[in-house]
């Protein structure tokens, strides 16, 4: 008897699909030599790749864009009931902190989803707190503090320079060159851009210096890491800071997208590897992360780990990444899908 395909539910939430439009007019030619090739996918199609993929390996794979509505969603669930949710919906209503909702949603309809838990998301989230757990835990982050006005007088804990990001954003958004100040007038001018476009606090660091690598974490109940990649920042112009902006990972046309170069698996002694593969089991563990993420930092000249971020759910593009490493591991796009979906599946099994 052929045994039944496990149905995976590709779920996401573009509320406007109709913004996205391709050029019609040539895009003009940069003044700098691009280093990556720009795709034109729209995040639809690239949804739809991933659901061929997943048909490549063996699933029943089907796609729902929730267009901002959770009852397209419970009635799909009555009419074509999934054993497993891949989860990429990371808003709703225009608000990222909603994430945690939406999850919180499967949980109570019993079915089991890709990547991290509602409380996860939440706490990952929040930078602040992020940060007070991995200290508390002995993992380094950089000298911090939360701002949620401009004080009278600022009695900074870190020293200049630092960076001024929003407290409760992810995926570098609010993250530009102009981030990094390095005194109070421009600190307070970038305290107010956070103020009035992101409706936040906003957190302040102390700048690390040094060389920075992203380090991709796959598991459940026995994570491992994949080959780490390293952020090249050496051909980076004067004017650019050498850190992963909000351009430098969205923006193709930006200069920054291809000036910061990945290498990976990146060349590190031993020593350091090992460094960096502790550092992200214990962050992957510590913040309750799962099925795949990755972990950010950064290390100085003399191989001081920090940790930027832990990414919970992070970017599945086929070459970004996660994906990069993946592949740098010897797994293809389709079986590096197809072993996040199996994690889940396995782990709903368990639960039941």
């Amino acid at each position: 008897m052929k045994a039944k395909k496990i149905k995976v539910l590709v779920l996401y939430n573009e509320a406007h699909p109709e913004f996205y439009h391709k050029p019609i007019e040539p895009v003009p030619e940069p003044d700098f030599k691009p280093y990556f090739e720009v795709d034109n996918f729209t995040p639809m199609e690239e949804y739809e790749i991933i659901v061929k993929k997943l048909k490549r390996v063996g699933f029943d794979a089907y796609s729902l864009n929730l267009k901002d509505d959770i009852f397209s969603l419970l009635d799909l669930v009555k009419q074509n009931p999934p054993d497993v949710i891949f989860n990429f919906a990371e808003i709703f209503k225009e608000q990222p902190r909603l994430e945690m909702n939406l999850v919180g949603l499967y949980e109570l309809i019993g079915i089991p989803y890709t990547g991290a838990s509602a409380i996860t998301l939440a706490n990952c989230q929040s930078k602040f707190l992020t940060k007070k757990l991995l200290n508390y835990h002995g993992i380094k982050t950089a000298k911090f503090q939360l701002f949620d006005k401009i004080p009278d007088e600022f009695n900074l804990e870190t020293k200049f320079p630092v960076i001024v990001k929003p407290a409760y954003e992810d995926a570098s958004v609010g993250i530009e060159n102009e981030s990094i100040v390095y005194n109070t007038k421009a600190l307070t001018k970038r305290l107010e851009f956070v103020f009035s476009q992101f409706n936040q606090p906003a957190l302040i660091e102390e700048f690390i210096e040094g060389r920075e690598f992203n380090v991709s974490v796959t598991g459940d109940l026995k994570p491992k890491v994949l080959p780490i990649s390293e952020i090249d920042f050496s051909r980076m112009p004067d004017h650019l800071h050498n850190i992963v902006s909000y351009q430098a990972k969205w923006d193709p046309h930006h200069e920054s997208y291809h000036k910061t170069i990945p290498i990976c698996p990146a060349e590190i002694s031993k020593g350091l590897e090992e460094k960096l593969k502790h550092t992200a089991i214990a962050a992957f563990k510590i913040m309750g992360t799962r099925d795949y993420a990755r972990v950010d930092m950064r290390v100085t000249s003399d191989e001081e780990v920090y940790v930027l971020e832990v990414n919970p759910n992070p970017d599945l593009t086929e070459g970004a990444g996660f994906m990069r490493s993946a592949q740098a591991s010897g797994l293809s796009y389709s079986r590096a899908l197809k072993r996040i979906v199996m994690l889940a599946y396995e782990r709903g099994k368990r639960t039941k």
